[in-house]
């Protein structure tokens, strides 16, 4: 049985910083794409960001980018999510993905149905 479970989310202050973890379990991910996606109240759940293997390029949300940074470590079988000068509007609950299939395209890995497997969630507040 899959399982994916986050942590590190919290209170931060804007301009802060904040590293996720999600440490996958049951199988192995690292030629299989993971990501993060982010659901703020009253919003449908959008992409953060993602790379469809381990060390391959990492794609981000025009929101994000430049400030969130996606990293695997797999022996630990975990990916991470290093948020830098967050900012209010980042508030949300966050959560881990990953995909049982590979795709030739980054496109793909934008779309909440390319994942397989999701976490539980962590939330994360940033104060203005």
């Amino acid at each position: 049985q899959v399982q994916l479970v986050e942590s590190g989310g919290g209170l931060v202050q804007a301009g802060g910083s904040l590293r996720l973890s999600c440490a996958a379990s049951g199988r192995t991910f690292s030629s299989y794409p993971m990501g993060w996606f982010r659901q703020a109240p009253g919003k449908e759940r959008e992409f953060v960001g993602a790379n469809r293997w381990s060390g391959g390029r990492s794609v981000y949300a025009d929101s994000v980018k430049g400030r969130f940074t996606i990293s695997r470590d797999n022996a630990k079988n975990t990916v991470y999510l290093q948020m830098n000068s967050l900012k209010p509007e980042d508030t949300a609950v966050y959560y881990c993905a990953a995909g049982a299939r590979t795709y030739d395209s980054d496109t793909y890995i934008r779309r909440r149905q390319s994942y397989d497997y999701w976490g539980q969630g962590t939330q994360v507040t940033v104060s203005s």
